[in-house]
């Protein structure tokens, strides 16, 4: 897991300053907890998150596709197409059959591997007529009788070999180019590969659903302009909406109808975007089936949903022959205990991850925080207060029920809480129980946010809980919200909480930065010592000021 986390972090842009960093993650990097009791609506919550097993090595391998490998792809799929335009059309010319001799002649002298093409619906190999007619410049009748003269067809199907393309291979995994050359055969693949893998950035990192990534159309995200003061704003994606459009008489509208408010992109989301964009027309949908599912028959719009499904899971079965290939064992995609990643469960992990984990295996803090931040308090992604927001809402209800009831189970086992709102967080902790059993839809959700009483918040890398008070948090620059920035809190806040096991933590953590500090050079490790003794002095008033359950009963 420490492995996804480097790797996250590369392709999110996040810089991990040091070990200790790397530290504050590790909570995060553990198995996937579920609610307690049956919270959320059947509309809302019909699947479960993905476990973060699984969702960060799988974005790992999306965003690898779409920034390291999309040009090498795109390219090989342009030279493959090239060549097998050319082995069918070039006319028969004296340099060709010299060409052709000259390439094949060893080969067959040698009894090497012939270049050779998987057969559809076989099992065995045909000769690359094409590839190779494309390659030398000799005729489909040039090699047609070349291959009869010589017994190619058998031979080919005994001995298959590699179709290598020209095209230089720029991608690295690891410091090291990810193939030594492209095949002529593997590029319709690896561009099915592609659009999936851009399917999975888009989704997860806007928290669209499914129909709206799907009706997307080559333009939907244009660069923005700069303003009167030359600042540059936010990429925003323009798009329709399908679950809730009707028209003036009620009537679903298959066609949906414009959203009044765009989607946030982010860098990654813009950049697989801006690759769907190369493979399309203009105003064509990105996810067109009449360009990426020609293969299964004519039909107009976009992919079907159960095509997408079908492709993540060969997506993910691809990326674990990777990974194995190039000895990443680490980056690995683990099966999801619930089931297949499917399409719909993206928003909620979405939603799940910003609501838990503010700089957690696949949040990780930065990336995350500016998530919340657009999704949440901009006011972007959804024409009203539906759509995403009642899934981060629902998310964090759920969160705030499983602390308010580990802490009440911790208090009645005698144990201690400190920081400035120690008392209030007893107080809540004791009306625990009013959150097992109650289903919880976006409207009671939303009503429980704004009970500041009743709000619990753990965050798990900065080793504290926060029982958020609006007009007393300092996590929020200007203005108040109706949640914390857990990926900002201030030492000095006063809606901080510490337990006993925070305590217990903060001195593992600090004994920990002390054995980095004896292989780093004085300056760092005069600043991880120094970090290390302030972590213990926190422990240290945690145990000097706790106050526990019986302290609070009248």
């Amino acid at each position: 897991m420490a492995i996804v986390r480097h790797v996250l972090a590369d392709r999110l842009g996040v810089a991990l300053a040091d070990d200790s960093t790397l530290d504050r993650l590790d909570d995060a990097a553990r198995a996937l907890v579920l609610a307690r009791g049956p919270v959320g609506s059947a509309d809302l919550n019909a699947s479960e998150p993905l476990a973060e097993e699984t969702m960060g090595p799988l974005l790992v391998w999306a965003l690898r596709m779409v920034d390291d490998f999309a040009d090498d792809i795109l390219a090989g799929y342009t030279d493959s197409q090239r060549l097998a335009e050319a082995g069918r059309t070039v006319p028969s010319t004296p340099d060709g059959q010299t060409a052709l001799e000259a390439y094949l002649d060893p080969l067959v002298a040698s009894r090497a591997p012939l270049p050779a093409v998987r057969l559809k619906g076989h099992e065995g190999y045909g000769f690359a007529r094409y590839y190779v007619g494309g390659l030398t410049g000799a005729s489909r009748h040039q090699v047609a009788l070349y291959v009869k003269r010589h017994g190619l067809v058998a031979a080919a199907a005994q001995r298959p070999g590699p179709c290598p393309l020209p095209t230089p291979v720029t991608g690295r995994i690891a410091g090291h180019p990810w193939r030594e050359a492209l095949d002529f055969a593997e590029t319709p693949g690896l561009i099915r590969l592609l659009v999936t893998a851009s399917f999975i950035v888009i989704a997860y990192l806007t928290g669209m659903r499914p129909g709206e990534v799907l009706g997307l159309r080559r333009g939907c995200c244009p660069d923005p302009e700069p303003d009167d003061s030359g600042r540059t704003g936010r990429h925003l994606i323009y798009g329709h909406e399908y679950k809730n459009a009707t028209d003036d008489r009620g009537n679903h509208h298959s066609a949906g109808h414009e959203r009044d408010v765009p989607w946030v992109a982010i860098t990654p989301v813009v950049t697989a975007i801006r690759v769907l964009e190369r493979m399309v027309p203009p105003s064509e949908l990105l996810f067109s089936h009449a360009v990426h599912g020609a293969m299964a028959g004519p039909s107009t719009g976009s992919l079907r949903f159960s095509a997408m499904r079908t492709r993540i899971e060969d997506f993910a079965s691809w990326a674990n022959t990777e990974a194995a290939r190039h000895g990443l064992p680490g980056e690995a995609i683990p099966p999801d205990p619930h089931g297949a990643v499917g399409t719909r469960r993206f928003r909620r992990t979405l939603a799940w991850h910003i609501a838990r984990r503010p700089g957690g295996l696949v949040a990780l803090a930065i990336q995350y925080g500016h998530l919340r931040t657009a999704l949440v308090s901009e006011g972007y992604a959804a024409r009203s207060r539906d759509g995403i927001h009642d899934l981060i809402d629902i998310e964090t209800v759920r969160a705030v029920a499983d602390t308010v009831a580990d802490l009440n189970d911790e208090l009645e086992a005698g144990g201690g809480l400190s920081g400035p709102a120690a008392r209030r967080a007893i107080k809540a902790a004791a009306r625990a129980p009013r959150f097992e059993g109650t289903v919880i839809n976006a409207t009671t959700a939303r009503r429980l946010l704004a009970n500041d009483d009743a709000l619990i918040h753990d965050n798990p890398q900065a080793l504290l809980l926060c029982h958020y008070k609006r007009e007393q948090a300092l996590c929020h620059r200007t203005g108040v919200r109706d949640t914390p920035r857990l990926d900002h809190c201030v030492p000095r806040c006063g809606n901080i909480v510490r337990t006993d096991h925070h305590a217990t933590a903060l001195r593992e953590r600090a004994d920990a930065l002390d054995k980095q500090a004896t292989h780093m050079p004085q300056p760092i490790s005069e600043r991880l010592r120094d970090h290390a003794d302030r972590l213990r002095g926190i422990a240290d008033t945690h145990d000097h000021t706790r106050i526990t359950l019986k302290d609070t009963t009248p």
